[in-house]
């Protein structure tokens, strides 16, 4: 019989993961046909271009070694077979002796369960895991991998061929796209930035992937604009600090100075909440909750009639599921700090609506303390509508504020934190389900959803390691980092660069640099991927957007199936062979590494998708 061909398109975690799945659901929808699949990917299966071994040793992961898997167990609801495998920290232990990188060898010398590992190790481990992956095909199945890009896809009696950059094609039954983060032309906006600083002889660096962007024209000692203050931000100041010879070393209180090399730009970053995000929790919770308990999304689609509002009809769900995990381990880690036991705050919080006064009242009776109660508006904006006299005083309060939750990261006294958020991952892992439902008003989902709260939750479960936080504060007193402000705006004037906050009335900078400290977001119809921006001219893909009272909701996301990842067309009608999967679509899967024990939403997708993609090679669609 004629073997069952799935071309999948990037080989880095994503495509690794449905090859993973391809493999564990063979046998159950394959019958006596045999498998072949062909990888399509420049760069090593496995890291793939992002997790790559060639970068910098500075670049670390922002999740302990023993949070990272790359594979399904017992918690993970899905049609497919479980096949466990080691988290990071386990693979380490057990292979230590197969590393031949010196600088990897050393750190897996020191590597505990809440070390935040390199870059360079999670390479090794997810080359490990592509080899476990292949492995783990049935007998007879076959892997190509294509060292090349894939530039188009045309159909042809059912069959898809793949276009290969060499000319080659591949023949497939069903194509799955996995690849990843899409580097996309300029917005209008960064057009403008670049021509002007070309006019006028500065530099201006758009949104994109810190590890590969040129960084060299940002000059020692030069004023430079960072607009934006997650990730990418911690990844360009390593690169321009660390990077560029500077050191660290341990002050008589226990805090980090920095001894700059003199090769230093000086950074003044901003962003809308004005301060980075808050470190990674290194503690455990005493009792963990089972979640969720109060978001439900077959509850809130069966009581929320027509269309949906984020704030009118989901948020009182979410707080009330953030504020549970939170108070949950207050009450049962801390009963010191409480006037009551669990059991009887669980049954007064369970019929107290969210922020309304019977909660109000119940928590003012029960919880000792005020400085113990939840408050969401100011992890939201830990700034507030601060205003402050000069940017002296901004620097001391933002210092204060990494101070802040840097011990409160660390210290067990604030361990309900942790308890907020599992609740915030417990209403992530929820949330596709209303996204698929197609029930938000396109404002609701543009401003709210995908506005709003990507942002809230990004800020706190997105955090980087502690020691990243430290550094900023060490930069922060030794003046290479200085922070704008709140709601930072940004404009050229007089030949140069100018940014400044509503919170420092007055205190604009200029700079002669621009940084734009962020990855693009979407990837329609601007990729530059030439598969991708093929299919969207000829209407292969389709974005996913809306049209409501005049107002158009434009994700540049690829629109598809949240349940699958089947690809929508402009009816939202599913292609019968065509699947895709990553942060270029509306698959909401928040990453490739999951936490053990958690039924990641990302391991129920792939799992889905591999399935999905078999039968339609099977069935014929």
């Amino acid at each position: 019989m004629t073997p069952v061909v799935i071309a999948i398109v990037g080989a880095g975690p994503s495509g690794v993961s449905v090859l993973e799945r391809l493999g564990a659901n063979a046998a159950e929808l394959l019958g006596d046909r045999t498998l072949d699949v062909h990888l399509i990917d420049p760069y090593e299966p496995g890291p793939g271009r992002v997790w790559r071994h060639d970068q910098s040793p500075l670049l670390m992961l922002n999740t302990m070694a023993a949070h990272v898997t790359m594979f399904t167990d017992d918690s993970v609801v899905c049609a497919g077979p479980v096949r466990s495998g080691p988290s990071l920290h386990t693979w380490a232990r057990e292979n230590r002796a197969t590393v031949t990188d010196p600088g990897v060898a050393r750190e897996l010398e020191d590597l505990t369960e809440t070390s935040f590992p390199t870059r360079r190790l999670q390479s090794h481990y997810l080359t490990w895991v592509f080899e476990r992956a292949v492995a783990g095909l049935p007998p007879g199945a076959r892997l190509h991998h294509h060292r090349d890009r894939a530039v188009d896809l045309r159909e042809h009696g059912g069959r898809q061929l793949v276009v290969l950059g060499g000319g080659q094609f591949v023949d497939a039954d069903a194509v799955v796209f996995a690849v990843g983060h899409q580097e996309v032309e300029p917005t209008e906006e960064q057009t403008a930035m670049a021509a002007y600083a070309r006019r006028h002889g500065l530099c201006f660096i758009p949104p994109g992937y810190t590890a590969d962007q040129d960084l060299s024209a940002l000059r020692p000692g030069a004023p430079v604009l960072v607009r934006g203050l997650g990730l990418a931000f911690v990844d360009l100041v390593v690169l321009l600090t660390e990077g560029r010879g500077g050191r660290y070393v341990e002050d008589v209180t226990g805090g980090l100075r920095y001894l700059p090399s003199g090769r230093e730009p000086v950074l003044h970053a901003g962003s809308r909440r004005g301060v980075p995000f808050p470190p990674k929790l290194t503690y455990s919770l005493a009792s963990p909750p089972p979640l969720p308990r109060f978001f439900d999304a077959e509850r809130i689609l069966r009581e929320s009639p027509g269309r949906l509002d984020f704030f009118r009809d989901v948020w009182p769900h979410a707080a009330k599921e953030i504020a549970w995990g939170y108070y949950h381990e207050l009450f049962t880690a801390h009963p010191e700090r409480v006037r009551c036991g669990l059991d009887e705050f669980a049954e007064a919080y369970a019929r107290a609506p969210w922020d309304s006064r019977e909660q109000r009242e119940l928590l003012r009776r029960t919880v000792v303390h005020a400085d113990d109660m939840l408050d969401l508006s100011l992890l939201d904006r830990p700034l507030g509508d601060a205003t402050f006299p000069d940017r002296t005083a901004l620097q001391h309060r933002v210092a204060g504020y990494l101070r802040d939750v840097l011990d409160r990261g660390s210290d067990p006294h604030h361990s309900a934190d942790l308890g907020a958020t599992h609740g915030l991952l417990a209403v992530f892992g929820q949330l596709p389900a209303l996204l698929g439902s197609g029930r938000f008003s396109a404002r609701s989902r543009a401003q709210d959803v995908d506005g709003w709260w990507a942002g809230f939750f990004n800020h706190l479960a997105s955090g980087p390691p502690p020691r990243r936080t430290r550094e900023l504060l060490a930069l922060a007193e030794a003046g290479v980092v200085r922070f704008v402000g709140p709601d930072m705006w940004v404009r050229t004037a007089r030949g140069r660069f100018e940014a400044g906050s509503p919170a420092v009335p007055g205190g604009t900078v200029t700079a002669t640099a621009l940084v734009e400290a962020r990855l693009p977001v979407g990837a329609f119809p601007t990729s530059r991927d030439p598969l991708l921006r093929s299919l969207y001219e000829r209407g292969g893909l389709w974005e996913s957007s809306g049209v409501e009272d005049g107002f158009r909701h434009r994700t540049g996301l690829t629109a598809v199936d949240g349940w699958d990842g089947a690809v929508l067309d402009a009816a939202g009608r599913r292609h019968p062979r065509w699947f895709a999967l990553g942060p270029f679509t509306t698959a909401l899967a928040g990453g490739n590494f999951t936490r053990p024990g958690a039924n990641p939403v990302s391991s129920r997708l792939t799992d889905a998708v591999a399935r999905s993609a078999l039968l339609a090679a099977v069935s014929g669609g």
